[in-house]
């Protein structure tokens, strides 16, 4: 399961920087590692995943992002020993095959989720950086390009008319096999604990399995957002290292 849900996160990344090519993203398959860039100033949406320790070549990654010119790193499977660059945290990740999700969650009372169209990229922009704490032209920049696109699925959450929350599903079908990832999963904290999270998660689920998905895959920030998880089916597995530093 581990190397699945690792090919499955390489995969998702990939998405977001093809998507984003008219940006200054990309994306490509090395050897030993697949690389992304978003384009954008910021070392989080710049990031290579570790395929095969043995046939990462350095020279070649850092050849790929040179001319693109943003910060980057790379995501290494827990654990393995790894020369390059400096340790900066372990990323976790969780998962969730078919056969196991059979937890339907109940709507909060109030509560609608809907696709987010391409002309509110400004109001999800806006929730999703007040969820999270981040600037909000920063998040514009980023959550634009996967509004409406092919095999992402990024929804708002309105409670009583009000929006109060976002989530983002990439469906892919790579060396990670059918899977949808769920990321970006924020609910304003004035509209926090009544099952917004869970209902914005379930949403993306659906989309992914009814799709033909048969396993989905995230990364809790928090062990509050662990226990929603875990409640909903999903379990712990082996995380990611993030290492920064390797380009020069």
């Amino acid at each position: 399961m581990n190397e699945r849900v690792w090919a499955a996160h390489a995969d998702a990344w990939q998405a977001m920087g093809r998507i984003r090519v008219a940006d200054g993203g990309g994306a490509a398959l090395l050897p030993g590692c697949a690389v992304m860039a978003s384009g954008l100033p910021y070392p989080q949406w710049n990031n290579g995943d570790v395929t095969d320790p043995a046939l990462f070549d350095l020279d070649q990654v850092r050849a790929w992002y040179a001319p693109r010119g943003v910060p980057w790193g790379v995501r290494v499977p827990a654990g393995t020993p790894w020369p390059y660059g400096r340790w900066l945290f372990r990323k976790r990740c969780m998962a969730l095959a078919v056969p196991a999700y059979e937890r339907p969650v109940a709507m909060p009372p109030g509560l609608v989720v809907t696709p987010a169209r391409p002309d509110e990229a400004e109001l999800f922009a806006t929730v999703d950086a007040e969820a999270f704490g981040d600037p909000v032209e920063q998040n514009l920049a980023w959550v634009r390009p996967q509004l409406g696109a092919d095999g992402f699925r990024s929804v708002l959450a309105r409670l009583d008319g009000e929006p109060v929350g976002v989530a983002t599903g990439i469906r892919t079908s790579g060396s990670g096999g059918e899977s949808v990832g769920v990321f970006g999963v924020g609910v304003l904290p004035r509209a926090r604990r009544r099952g917004i999270g869970a209902a914005l998660t379930a949403d993306i689920l659906a989309w992914g399995f009814g799709g033909g998905a048969t396993l989905a895959h995230l990364n809790p920030e928090t062990e509050e957002a662990a226990r929603l998880y875990t409640r909903l089916g999903f379990a712990e597995v082996a995380g990611l290292d993030i290492y920064v530093g390797l380009d020069g």
